[in-house]
């Protein structure tokens, strides 16, 4: 189903999150949006995979700009592109989801694990809940277990600072069957994912575990006990040379006239199959033809968008 859908060709509209505008989780998917340079509309991102042509916009669907964790992205008209990794992350998730299992979702910083496992997600069947949860920084078991309660829906308030009483809460929540995705997951320390270990070991424990983050797989490692559970890995891979003047032409029609080989170029020399990359060259393109709408994409042009992201792009 999942691997049909990708390849038809067709939009896919995203739901936002449930509760988004709201706590913790949602915040931290509109982060990943905005890293990306993506616009989340009144019925979220469009997901496209297809031809430019074949996507249709809904008015008011793009805004000015959005903002997450610091960062702020000015590219209107801007969508998910479901690349091929995008659906890889898609089978991953769905078989990992389907065998009640474990998978980890592993890769670089910018390559946009946490969007891609969003849309996994939301592919999956509307019966099949979904849980969000985010690891804090450098966070003790009170935290982990206070994490896992808000995103199963349980008592906020004392609960989970009761070890007892909050493992056998999450015990029994766990036993429904769905998807718990911990993003970050390389936060956390190897007693904290034994604690994880423990809740998955337990008798009737019927739910699938989802870990995402840039180091996550190396985390795990430290964890010998749970990463021996893992039944999926999957490494998020940058993009390939021969995938960027697609991409990007399906990302933002600003590049819809670029030649491909100055795309490639400015990839091999700057972006290197980077997506968060690629996004904040589209934004600085896109302001400038803003400026001079005359002015055509051209190597000056890529140039002068890539100038603008420092040592550190």
């Amino acid at each position: 189903m999942i691997k049909r859908d990708l390849g038809a060709g067709r939009v896919l509209e995203v739901a936002r999150p449930a509760g988004a505008g709201v706590g913790l989780v949602p915040s931290r998917y509109d982060r990943a949006l905005a890293d990306l340079g993506l616009v989340d509309g009144a019925g979220g991102p469009l997901v496209v995979d297809g031809p430019p042509a074949d996507v249709a916009v809904p008015e008011g669907a793009v805004g000015a700009g959005v903002r997450g964790g610091g960062v702020r992205l000015y590219v209107p008209g801007a969508r998910l592109v479901s690349t091929r990794q995008v659906a890889g992350v898609a089978e991953a998730v769905g078989h990992t989801v389907a065998a009640r299992g474990m998978c980890c979702v592993y890769g670089d910083t910018g390559l946009g694990k946490t969007v891609a496992v969003e849309q996994a997600l939301h592919l999956l069947p509307g019966r099949v809940p979904v849980w969000r949860a985010v690891a804090d920084v450098a966070p003790g078991l009170p935290q982990l277990r206070a994490s896992l309660c808000e995103a199963l829906g349980l008592p906020s308030g004392a609960l989970p600072h009761r070890a007892g009483p909050a493992s056998q809460a999450l015990t029994r929540a766990l036993a429904e069957p769905g998807v718990l995705f911990i993003d970050d997951a390389q936060r956390l320390t190897p007693p904290l994912l034994d604690y994880l270990r423990q809740l998955w070991d337990a008798p009737g424990c019927a739910a699938a575990l989802v870990l995402c983050g840039a180091g996550s797989e190396r985390a795990l490692a430290r964890a010998s006990a749970l990463r021996s559970r893992v039944l999926t890995w999957h490494q998020v891979g940058r993009l390939e040379p021969s995938q960027v003047p697609q991409t990007l032409t399906l990302f933002h029609p600003v590049w819809a006239q670029a030649d491909p080989d100055e795309l490639a170029r400015a990839d091999e020399q700057m972006a290197r199959g980077n997506f968060r990359t690629w996004a904040k060259i589209t934004s600085h393109v896109y302001a400038a033809r803003e400026r001079g709408p005359a002015r055509r994409v051209d190597r000056e042009l890529i140039e002068q968008a890539c100038a603008r992201l420092g040592p550190y792009p």
